[in-house]
């Protein structure tokens, strides 16, 4: 597997959305850039806030698109000419509805599971060959309830579960970084007692 040169956070721009479920994305690589000490910069050209920062001895872009999410594509497709990476070396994370808040998941290619960041970046890419960090937010139990569910605040319970299943998928980022994803994943998908 390639190694990893771009990390995409999915979300809405806006205080309004700060703290939402449906900005899973945009939590994790700003903690990630917290835990780094790198501050994010707006960058026009690729439609969003970009900074890099070292994993494992390797620079990585991060990337929070400042379109709406099911606009993301325009900045995810933007980032990948303009450094010249592959759709294989990026990392686009997304909260995830079929997981429970508290679980992250890696996966490599597939379809968009509904998630409208992910079906934009799709539809313009022609394909789905980018990993995935799948943050679990929940299921509010119903279809008709989605959408308040994921333009709504967890509560401070989900918050704190979501936040530890971002920094358990921040610890095994090194390994993603140098490729080595089946280890990555072995870690991440294996249950903290």
């Amino acid at each position: 597997m390639a190694d990893l040169r771009l990390i995409v956070g999915l979300g809405n721009p806006g205080p309004e959305h700060a703290r939402t479920r449906h900005n899973a994305g945009f939590w994790f690589v700003d903690a990630l850039a917290d835990r780094l000490g790198a501050r994010f910069n707006v960058d026009a050209k690729l439609f969003g806030s970009t900074c890099k920062v070292d994993i494992a001895g390797k620079p990585v872009w991060l990337l929070k698109p400042a379109t709406f999410m099911n606009l993301s594509g325009k900045s995810v497709t933007a980032a990948l000419r303009f450094w010249k990476i592959d759709p294989d070396q990026a990392l686009l994370v997304h909260d995830e509805l079929d997981l429970p808040p508290g679980t992250a998941r890696l996966k490599f290619d597939g379809g968009h599971g509904g998630q409208n960041g992910l079906r934009d970046t799709m539809r313009l890419l022609g394909h789905g060959g980018f990993h995935r960090l799948r943050i679990g937010i929940g299921h509010p139990g119903h279809k008709d309830k989605v959408t308040p569910w994921v333009l709504g605040r967890p509560s401070g319970e989900d918050e704190t579960m979501i936040l530890r299943a971002i920094d358990d998928a921040i610890d095994v980022l090194p390994l993603a970084t140098r490729g080595d994803y089946n280890e990555a994943m072995k870690r991440l998908h294996t249950a903290r007692p």
